[in-house]
């Protein structure tokens, strides 16, 4: 590359979730004169019973590019089948009409994955972000690995899971161990205080609190019935604790869960929900909490942060690294309020920053850079 010359690098975001996670490095990308920044919007950054998130990356002051329709209103088995050949197809039609040098994709779902299958004939490069990692209880393992086999550059958050990257793609080349973004954020970010927090959500965190959040699993996802009746058991126990919990994501019988929490803030005045409360006040009310419970990444990379207790629900994360702040249960109401009363009489260990240490999205700018002006 000549020295005036911008590397046009789009950046695939489909939720809240990987928005978040991503921002430390969509700021260093917008920032540096290397880099031609593009945010593509899709899935359900753009449906209102979302939330619809894309405001927030206008808000924030990315380009951004929306592919809408990529989406389905329902989450049967068939109507995610059907929104990963919509994605398919709008992306398509997407890089037939634009130019990208780099594609940077995070993760592991089934959306991500159909845009990502979509750069291949057009030869764009992707970068993915958080490969190897392993999820047993959904299905989003096999489109995590799939994205590792069409990517070129991986970055992953601890040696183990570069370890897998390479087992997976029999090659070192373009494999690094960067750390998890996650980590830069919290290292960097002002959390509120207690009384901002209470000003913006109606939540007093310095009484007792539960962060929970609570995905489908996709595997035995007609088991999901069962599973939220016996978290919503456990809940009417845990009367002498406020839960914040923020909604499910976009996976089959996700809607079903959605709407049984609903239900039942009729009759637990405790039970607040909320679509999202945005990064910095979901990671506040993590820094505030008790404990966490449900089964999110986030109780995995961010939670050791803190660290912060966390109650691990089934299946759906079973793979990925344990630290010592995690509790596995299965989704059993004797089971989690067992590992209540545990928490309640201990402290968590230091388990030290095994997701590094704050500089990963300078090591991928750093690292992306050396990749591109040396081809």
């Amino acid at each position: 590359m000549g020295t005036y010359a911008k590397l046009k690098v789009g950046v695939l975001t489909s939720s809240r979730a990987d928005y978040g996670i991503y921002l430390p490095l969509l700021k260093k990308l917008n920032s540096d004169p290397f880099f031609d920044l593009e945010v593509i919007a899709f899935g359900t950054h753009l449906l209102e019973s979302y939330g619809h998130t894309v405001d927030a990356i206008n808000k924030d002051g990315f380009r951004v590019a929306e592919i809408p329709g990529t989406m389905s209103s329902r989450d049967l088995p068939v109507d995610i089948a059907h929104s990963m050949s919509a994605t398919l197809s709008a992306f398509s039609d997407f890089f037939n009409q634009t130019h990208f040098q780099l594609m940077f994709a995070l993760g592991d779902r089934y959306e991500m994955f159909s845009a990502v299958v979509a750069t291949a004939p057009f030869n764009i490069p992707v970068a993915h972000i958080h490969g190897g990692e392993t999820t047993i209880g959904a299905i989003d393992n096999y489109f995590r690995h799939s994205i590792t086999c069409f990517s070129k550059y991986h970055f992953t958050a601890h040696e183990v899971y570069y370890n897998r990257v390479i087992e997976i793609t029999g090659e070192r080349d373009h494999v690094y161990n960067v750390g998890a973004l996650s980590i830069d954020n919290l290292s960097q970010m002002k959390f509120m205080e207690a009384s901002e927090f209470q000003a913006a959500y109606g939540i007093d965190v310095s009484k007792p609190s539960i962060l929970f959040t609570f995905h489908p699993e996709t595997v035995n996802y007609k088991r999901n019935k069962n599973y939220i009746a016996e978290i919503l058991n456990t809940f009417k126990r845990l009367e002498n604790y406020q839960i914040i919990a923020t909604m499910p994501n976009a996976d089959t019988e996700g809607r079903m869960i959605r709407n049984e929490l609903i239900k039942s803030t009729a009759q637990m005045t405790n039970l607040k929900l909320f679509e999202s409360l945005g990064s910095l006040g979901y990671l506040s009310a993590m820094k505030y909490c008790s404990f966490m419970l449900g089964n999110t990444s986030s109780g995995f990379i961010e939670a050791s942060y803190f660290p912060k207790p966390v109650i691990n629900l089934g299946e759906r994360q079973r793979g990925r690294i344990i630290t010592p702040n995690i509790y596995s249960v299965p989704i059993n109401s004797e089971a989690i309020l067992q590992v209540v009363r545990k928490i309640e009489k201990f402290n968590p260990v230091n388990i030290g920053p095994i997701y590094g240490t704050g500089k990963t999205a300078e090591e991928i700018i750093r690292i992306t850079k050396a990749e591109n002006i040396n081809n």
